[in-house]
């Protein structure tokens, strides 16, 4: 891997590597993964990815590996537990949204039939592909996950501004951000 070219927002850390080589980008139809990008962009919002990552199997063992059926039943002694929990980002309004945001991801599901379903319509089923030359050239938002973000909330999601739902559609592939001079660019490509 080390003569691949690789998107310069991951370049120098294993970590960051290994999770732009092998999950970044990749569309992503499963509702219980899509759920668990969710909740780690929910808790990314004003910190680094790389903070999440290095915290994420923190994160799986204290929210139940991100089943979202669990989450929406938390008790008041959970969410204090959690509070409690130095493995992870402790901010009370996150965790409070992460069971918000499971009550409202079940209701999409009775809707849909799935969230991927829900989710995937905003793009008609397709990756989007930008063609971005350097990864600065990515928008922090767009219209779209404005859009998206407008949605969500009004369906009882919290902590899904347009930022925090762009990154999802990027970290879920609904948009290929990688540099067209990575070597995963093209790979991610062809998934669609």
């Amino acid at each position: 891997m080390e003569n691949k070219k690789r998107c310069g927002w991951c370049e120098g850390d294993p970590l960051y590597e290994a999770y732009h080589d092998e999950e970044w980008g990749v569309p992503l139809y499963d509702d219980d993964r899509l759920f668990e990008f969710l909740i780690l962009e929910t808790f990314q919002a004003g910190l680094s990815w790389i903070t999440i990552l290095r915290k994420r199997e923190n994160f799986r063992k204290a929210f139940d590996q991100f089943d979202f059926r669990q989450i929406a039943e938390y008790s008041e002694e959970k969410l204090e537990e959690l509070m409690q929990n130095s493995g992870i980002i402790r901010n009370k309004a996150k965790i409070n949204a992460s069971v918000a945001n499971a009550k409202a991801y079940l209701e999409i599901r009775e809707e849909f039939g799935s969230f991927s379903k829900y989710i995937w319509s905003f793009v008609d089923d397709q990756p989007l592909q930008p063609g971005l030359a350097s990864y600065k050239e990515a928008p922090a938002q767009t219209e779209l996950s404005q859009r998206i973000s407008k949605d969500l909330k009004k369906r009882g999601f919290k902590f899904v501004g347009p930022t925090v739902v762009y990154a999802h559609m990027q970290a879920t592939g609904m948009v290929n951000d990688h540099e067209v001079g990575c070597f995963r660019h093209k790979e991610v490509q062809e998934l669609e």
